[in-house]
């Protein structure tokens, strides 16, 4: 069990990052690929992908990320730095000033667990020419594995976000952090994540909490292991129905399926999804369409039921939000 610990500091200084993070992403999506578990939601992702990777004749050129990277247990701290809330590019040049010494240290913690390649030994040495040559695969795999499908990635994490608002708008902090079951659960100034790994105890000391929400991310929050680093949770968040690539995803919204869709939806239910793009409560869509709760549920059940909406419960209340073809047929 992971426990973090809060001080009244820390519930003001604890946020969620503002959209998806590239480079968590990344790096969490690299334990998907090679993982034992078959997800049907990121089984398509993983073979194409996959395939991609045996056709690029540089793919030799990741050995390195991938062997930094093992299925299960223990990676780096440094792949994930805190600059990567700002964005793909802050991440890597936050990653190409790790200092040798964080270097050494993460490395030596990995070889305990998993054999490294030689080319590890200049990396943790802090080899600039290191450090570029494994920035420069971080690149070439996101162009294979993350950006292809960065569109449903953000959507996803933007329902979550979402979510997490209205919790927040609702019940401050608190509301928040309790949103979080059950993967999560707080109670008396300590967030319990039960389901971790190993038993550990963060205590923030005022500096607040980023919470990062992930697509890539599994069943289980991840910390990072230093607790002199800036903290930072990150949680999975709902895929929505899974990766299908922007072009993919394209041709779903424009063809034919979007044509049965259109057919789907009437006034009311165009209403409906017209609320949900912010977020949008059973009620919540009663009162502005003034309609009965009743009406404005089964006009939503519909919706879910095509793939347009998502809904999670949160206390008394079922809070609707757009998945990515909901989003589609909105903009069509």
């Amino acid at each position: 069990m992971l426990k973090i610990h809060f001080s009244g500091e820390d519930i003001l200084r604890t946020r969620v990052a503002p959209a998806a993070d590239p480079v968590w992403e990344l790096v969490l999506s690299l334990h998907v690929l090679r993982g034992r578990t078959r997800d049907p939601l990121t089984a398509n992702w993983r073979r194409n992908v996959t395939s991609a990777l045996r056709q690029d004749a540089a793919a030799e050129q990741l050995s390195l990320l991938f062997a930094l990277n093992p299925p299960r247990g223990y990676f780096p701290d440094f792949l994930t730095p805190y600059a990567s809330v700002e964005g793909f590019e802050a991440g890597l040049d936050a990653l190409r000033r790790t200092p040798p010494e964080l270097l050494h240290r993460d490395l030596s913690v990995l070889a305990t667990e998993t054999q490294l390649p030689s080319s590890a030994t200049a990396l943790a040495r802090g080899e600039v020419s290191a450090l570029h040559h494994l920035a420069e695969s971080m690149e070439q795999y996101r162009s294979l594995a993350i950006s292809p499908y960065w569109s449903r990635i953000q959507a996803a994490v933007a329902a979550d976000r979402t979510r997490r608002a209205r919790a927040l708008l609702d019940g401050g902090v608190e509301g928040l952090l309790t949103s979080f079951r059950p993967a999560m659960h707080w109670e008396s100034g300590v967030l319990e994540v039960r389901s971790y790994p190993h038993s550990r105890e963060l205590h923030l000391d005022g500096r607040g909490l980023l919470l990062v929400p992930s697509f890539f991310c599994a069943a289980i929050p991840v910390a990072l292991l230093d607790p002199a680093l800036p903290p930072v949770l990150v949680y999975p968040v709902d895929r929505l129905g899974g990766l299908v690539s922007a072009d993919a995803g394209g041709a779903l919204a424009s063809g034919a399926a979007r044509e049965s869709l259109a057919a789907l939806l009437g006034r009311t239910r165009a209403a409906v999804l017209q609320a949900s793009d912010e977020g949008c409560t059973t009620g919540e869509v009663a009162r502005q369409l003034n309609i009965s709760a009743a009406a404005a549920s089964q006009h939503a059940t519909v919706l879910r039921n095509a793939g347009l909406l998502v809904s999670h419960r949160e206390r008394n209340s079922v809070l609707h939000t757009l998945t990515p073809l909901g989003r589609a047929m909105l903009d069509a």
